[in-house]
Formats: C-alpha cells, structure tokens, sequence
C-alpha cells in the first residue's frame, strides 16, 4: 500500500498549496479594492452598487477555489479508497482485451466475444511467428462472452503464444474480439484511477476488465 500512502501525501501538498493560491488571490483582490477606494475621485466616488459587484466578485472567486480544491480532494481520497478494496481482487482471473494465450503447465485457456450468434467458431493458435501451430473448431455460440482451454503439446511449452478468433454464421463473417485471461497480482492507482497489476506485468484500468473469471 505504499502507492496509496504517497498518493495521500500528494493529495495534502495539493490541498495545501491549493488553499494558499486560493487565499492570495483573495488578498490580492481585497488589496486593490482598498486602494482603488483610497484612489477615487472625490467628485465620482464608488457607488454602493459597484462596491457590491467587487465585494461579490472576491466571493466568488473564493467559493470556486475552494470549491475546487474540495472536488480535488474528494476525488483523491475516493481513489485511494477504491485502491484498499481493490486489494480484494488480487489473485482473481480476468479477461482483457488481448490475444496472449495463457499457459499454465500443459493447459492454457482464452476467450473472445461474438457479436451476435455464430454457427461455426475457428481459434486458431499461433506461434511467435505467427504460424498455426493447431486450430479449434467451436459450432452454434451465442452473441456474447465465451471462453476456451487448450491441451499444450510438449515442444509448445514454455513457447509464447497467441490465437486468432475467425467466426460465421453460415456465409457471413460474425464480429469478434479476442480475450487473454490473467491473473491480478496487485493493485495500484495512476492517474487517479484504479489500476491493476496482472501476471504477465501488463498494468491496466480497472474499467479496461471486460470480464472476472
């Protein structure tokens, strides 16, 4: 959790500096108002109307400052908070948008989406080179998310690969995007938001997750 306790100790340098811009600005403006009072001309002083407006304006610019610097905070704080829960999620199985195949030991398993029904589903799994090293033929899946295992032959093992998913329905090419599962090994915040740490050293967006297994 030590990324959430830098991020706390940003969020209050933030704050504060937020809170003194915020107060100088004020000042400033409070200054000038006096001076340009000091500085009228006797024979058109400064209305009370006019006098309103500034003393309005300083409101103003005030409440947003500091209206700001609460939305800022609160955002921060919501953030790290999302990271604590977040901790719950290591060691759970995703899927993401990818085409790596998983391999642990001798199986090694993936998954893709349809768009719609599909009578005939080919995955066809490639080596580094990507040349098809084996196909799996899946018959009459409905639109939506679907997943696969695969038996890795010996002279695969330890070898990188990925698939490729072709679908139709009867002569029409059927949409699809490939699914690479993984594993959460952590999680951390970037950029405000909640990131997680997979397996393969990937980092991404907690709404990059199309699926948890």
């Amino acid at each position: 959790m030590s990324t959430s306790i830098t991020s706390a100790t940003a969020a209050n340098n933030s704050l504060s500096s937020q809170v003194t811009s915020a107060t100088e600005q004020s000042d400033r403006f409070m200054k000038l108002l006096v001076a340009q009072m000091q500085n009228q001309d006797p024979l058109n002083p400064l209305d009370n109307a006019q006098l309103t407006s500034q003393m309005a304006q300083i409101s103003t610019v005030s409440g947003l400052e500091k209206l700001n610097t609460t939305t800022a905070t609160l955002g921060s704080l919501f953030t790290q908070m999302q990271a604590m829960q977040g901790a719950a999620l290591v060691g759970r199985d995703v899927a993401v948008e990818g085409n790596e195949l998983r391999i642990q030991g001798e199986q090694a398993d993936g998954g893709f989406e349809l768009a719609a029904r599909a009578d005939t589903v080919k995955v066809e799994i490639l080596d580094a080179g990507g040349q098809a090293i084996d196909t799996i033929e899946l018959k009459g899946l409905e639109a939506g998310r679907h997943s696969f295992d695969w038996s890795v032959p010996e002279g695969a093992q330890g070898q990188a690969l990925t698939f490729k998913v072709t679908a139709t329905s009867g002569d029409v090419a059927v949409s699809s995007m490939t699914l690479q599962h993984e594993r959460i090994s952590a999680v951390s915040t970037f950029n405000n938001t909640l990131a997680l740490e997979l397996a393969n050293g990937d980092r991404v967006a907690y709404d990059a997750v199309w699926a948890f297994l």
